[in-house]
């Protein structure tokens, strides 16, 4: 089994930063995806960025140059680096790591993360 556990949520003002943590333990494979998804309130989790185990990344419009996807292989550790932040990107993010395509795929509780105007 595996467990992902998130951290660095909280609540900014706009224009603000964050950074997100993300630790997975347990039977972990070494080649694998790690990413960043969010969801607000009424509307489907949506991508906001993956990173692959040779740290190729991949963003949504809406976050490219503002937010930074990087990983620690050695810890199994994802972060999400969130600069410029706008009340838009209040959301639930979650962390996922998946493998083998998405044959493996796991899930963090989840952090809220809140931008005031």
């Amino acid at each position: 089994q595996v467990q992902l556990v998130e951290s660095g949520g909280g609540l900014v003002q706009a224009g603000g930063s964050l950074r997100l943590s993300c630790a997975a333990s347990g039977t972990v494979f070494s080649i694998n995806v790690m990413g960043w998804y969010r969801q607000a309130p009424g509307k489907q989790r949506e991508l906001v960025a993956t990173i692959t185990h040779y740290s190729s990344a991949n963003y949504a419009d809406s976050v490219k140059g503002r937010f930074t996807i990087s990983r620690d292989n050695a810890k199994n550790t994802v972060y999400l680096q969130m600069n410029s932040l706008k009340p838009e990107d209040t959301a639930v993010y979650y962390c996922n790591i998946r493998w083998n395509g998405n044959q493996y795929s796991y899930w963090g509780q989840g952090t809220q993360v809140t931008v005031s105007s």
